[in-house]
């Protein structure tokens, strides 16, 4: 029997804080709970002693297509115009990735880049973007000789430290995510709205939840024995340990960032520096970029891949494959009619902050 008619959501991350924004704005009451001891979840930032807004658990930059999502956002904060770029070390050689005509012109002598341009342009259509696998199938030497190298200098060695696992073992949604782009263009995102919101995520999130009939609460954990006394729980928690894993865990690759503080301006010549093929680190964040602050001093985090041990680490990326999401839909379907789950863990699925909020607006519009 429920008890009042206060709405319950596990998580104050972007899906949770949204869908609690959407709820309160149509008159409902919510209470909001996470174990964590901040809001944000893990777009968490912070200025620290040196004036530099940290991403705590890795640069996040926001970017979408749609206008409703971005119409919606911001109303919550003003954005900059900070349009991503990552940098990768390509045999020695600071380049810009996706591989790209800039990236050819960098890592080969003009002659070979001129030619592999003539063919790609032969052979592609201009600002399309392939798919690494799709790239591998070629039959001239000359293209295949260019998809076997961005292949190993690009992809293969990162993806390995990334997920532990050979290419093939993983699910083509993740290798879709690593394209050639048949273009000049070095933004690592091409959306119509791209841009680092400027009083930080945190602060985002805190005026997205600063409503009357929100009410939030930190370092709570939820306890599904008084789940029945509230009219419906939104969970953007891990669907499995909501269960009790009860048929089993959901495995996920975490993300350890060791920070450093340098007494100079900057460390490195971009926000965001991959290194496919050195070192044990994947890439090297430099958070003074994205809202150009001040400071004689700098902050980096180096950016190691690790499995996931509930206490130790957090959930980063879903391990997608067949018998991963058979395991999934096995607890979607223990859910109860008044429980609904969101966000890359109760979704099982890794979402981009927009992806989070449509997500969000389409989830509200359905129980509406």
């Amino acid at each position: 029997m429920i008890m009042n008619e206060t709405n319950l959501v596990v998580g104050c991350g972007l899906s949770g804080a949204v869908i609690a924004r959407l709820l309160a704005d149509d008159g409902e009451r919510v209470l909001v709970i996470d174990r964590k001891s901040h809001i944000a979840g893990n777009i968490y930032d912070y200025v620290d002693e040196n004036g530099i807004c940290i991403h705590k658990y890795g640069s996040h930059i926001f970017h979408t297509n749609n206008e409703n999502v971005w119409n919606f956002i911001k109303k919550f904060a003003d954005f900059n115009t900070y349009m991503h770029k990552v940098f990768a070390i390509i045999d020695g050689i600071e380049t810009t990735i996706p591989f790209n005509f800039n990236t050819l012109y960098d890592v080969f002598p003009k002659s070979l880049a001129e030619r592999l341009e003539k063919k790609l342009l032969e052979k592609f259509t201009y600002n399309t973007k392939i798919s690494i696998l799709d790239f591998k199938n070629q039959e001239d030497s000359d293209l295949k000789f260019l998809a076997e190298y961005i292949y190993e200098k690009v992809f293969l060695h990162y993806t390995s430290k990334q997920w532990n696992k050979s290419p093939s073992e993983i699910d083509g949604s993740v290798t879709a995510r690593v394209p050639v782009y048949i273009s000049k263009d070095s933004r690592y995102f091409q959306d119509k709205y791209q841009g680092i919101p400027l009083c930080g995520y945190t602060k985002m999130v805190e005026n997205i939840l600063n409503h009357p009939n929100i009410k939030v609460k930190l370092n709570t954990k939820y306890d599904n024995k008084h789940f029945s006394e509230y009219k419906r729980i939104f969970c953007t928690a891990s669907i499995d340990e909501f269960f009790n894993y009860k048929h089993g865990v959901l495995p996920y690759r975490s993300v350890n960032f060791k920070f450093e503080t340098h007494n100079r301006e900057f460390y490195q010549n971009n926000a965001v520096v991959n290194y496919p093929c050195n070192y044990d680190f994947t890439r090297i964040h430099e958070y003074k970029y994205y809202l150009n602050d001040k400071s004689e001093k700098t902050v980096i985090a180096k950016e190691y891949s690790e499995a996931f041990e509930d206490g130790k680490n957090e959930r980063y990326y879903p391990i997608q494959s067949e018998e991963n999401l058979s395991l999934y839909k096995k607890y979607k379907k223990d859910a109860s009619s008044n429980t609904y789950f969101l966000g890359r863990l109760g979704d099982y699925k890794y979402y981009d902050m927009d992806k989070a909020i449509e997500r969000a607006l389409k989830l509200f519009e359905e129980i509406k």
